[in-house]
């Protein structure tokens, strides 16, 4: 088997994680991806979407993240994100009072994006 993968997940404000991984899974905008050590070279745009990160010494990261790109290259994954939190970072009854607001809001394309958002991260701490 290969070497686990350096992974970072970084947002526009913050290193949210880094470390190693077996396995990396996020969805883009043409389905979910799931990349192991070997994985040919890629760049994929991400949406919002739940990443999971699996640990060599076992154990799973959950996160969610809101728009972006992952980089997979030379043993490493890099997932650049518009934000990004891991799910002990989120509070639920928040994301379920930002979603009644969004679903609640007149406003046109921020609503699409305020809901994606909201589900995306009650999907996370939901899993």
């Amino acid at each position: 088997m290969a070497d686990p993968y350096e992974v970072q997940l970084v947002a526009t404000d913050r290193e949210v994680w880094s470390g190693q991984a077996t396995l990396v899974s996020f969805e883009t905008h043409d389905g979910e991806v799931g990349v192991m050590p070997g994985h040919s070279p890629m760049l994929a745009m991400l949406k919002d979407g739940p990443i999971l990160i699996r640990q060599p010494e076992g154990g799973d990261l959950h996160a969610a993240v809101h728009t972006g790109f992952a980089v997979v290259d030379a043993g490493k994954v890099i997932i650049l994100a518009e934000s990004a939190e891991l799910a002990e970072e989120i509070d639920v009854k928040q994301a379920e009072d930002l979603l009644a607001e969004a679903q609640a809001s007149d406003e046109g394309p921020g609503k699409i994006a305020a809901i994606a958002r909201a589900e995306t991260r009650l999907k996370v701490v939901k899993r």
